[in-house]
């Protein structure tokens, strides 16, 4: 279905895996593979089967970042040109927190510059005890402008400048003592323990997931008093929701049950 993409769903758990697939190229993003990336977002946002959605690359590197060849192309075709290629892939960082599934970056190998981008703009990222990550565009006078607005919020300014100004590559423990990383699993134990991790996400409310990620998200741009009036709104809207219901029913169960028993 797709040329730089790998895609598959595991109807049992609910995880349906995208894996980047120009292996060659470091899974370099070019446009092709950004606009089969947001494709693929969008149908497994709209597949019932799927729960969790799970983005990792082929090869020995997550995603190397810009396909350079292409942006000297677009250098040479005018900054018209620079701009949508830009734009495009702000458009999938956008999409990866519209989609009402969790969407998880499995990160072995090199996450850099555009790569570590994407890794960092989905909900939560795994990473391999032998990952690398940064954003080394300073080195060729270049500015990771496109993750500005992500690593701000993931990381506070200084850090965040600080990351973005030296353009150091630093390793998965570092990461996730910035705040880039949620998990790091030994290399031997990565892909064991990363599926056992998406299987348990994906256990978990979809409803409440999806309710969880809009809330989160929407507070970006809200007051703080807005912000806990639009908690007020999901609060009363997630308790009518089945999955509440099934939940508050089955505690009261139990409880009852460890009364009777009692």
């Amino acid at each position: 279905m797709f040329e730089h993409l790998e895609t598959d769903i595991d109807e049992r758990t609910g995880v349906n895996r995208i894996r980047l697939d120009r292996a060659e190229r470091r899974n370099a993003l070019n446009g092709a593979l950004v606009s089969e990336l947001k494709e693929a977002l969008g149908l497994a946002d709209a597949d019932e089967r799927v729960r969790v959605i799970a983005i990792g690359g082929r090869g020995p590197d997550f995603c190397a970042g810009a396909d350079l060849a292409e942006v000297q192309a677009s250098v040479e075709e005018g900054v018209l040109a620079s701009l949508q290629e830009a734009e495009a892939l702000g458009e999938l960082f956008t999409l990866l927190r519209k989609v009402s599934k969790p969407v998880v970056a499995i990160v072995h190998g090199r996450a850099l510059a555009g790569g570590c981008g994407l890794a960092t703009a989905c909900d939560m990222v795994l990473a391999a005890e032998s990952a690398r990550f940064g954003y080394p565009e300073v080195r060729l006078g270049f500015v990771p402008a496109m993750v500005t607005a992500i690593l701000r919020r993931n990381l506070g300014e200084k850090r965040a400048f600080e990351l973005m100004s030296l353009g150091d590559t630093i390793d998965a423990r570092e990461a996730a003592g910035l705040g880039l990383v949620n998990r790091v699993y030994a290399d031997a134990d990565f892909d064991a323990a990363t599926a056992e991790f998406l299987t348990e996400l994906a256990r978990r409310s979809a409803s409440a997931l999806a309710l969880t990620k809009r809330l989160l998200y929407g507070a970006d741009t809200q007051s703080f008093e807005a912000a806990i009036a639009a908690g007020a709104r999901v609060n009363a809207l997630a308790r009518m929701t089945d999955d509440c219901q099934a939940g508050i029913r089955r505690f009261l169960t139990r409880k009852t049950t460890r009364k009777t028993k009692g």
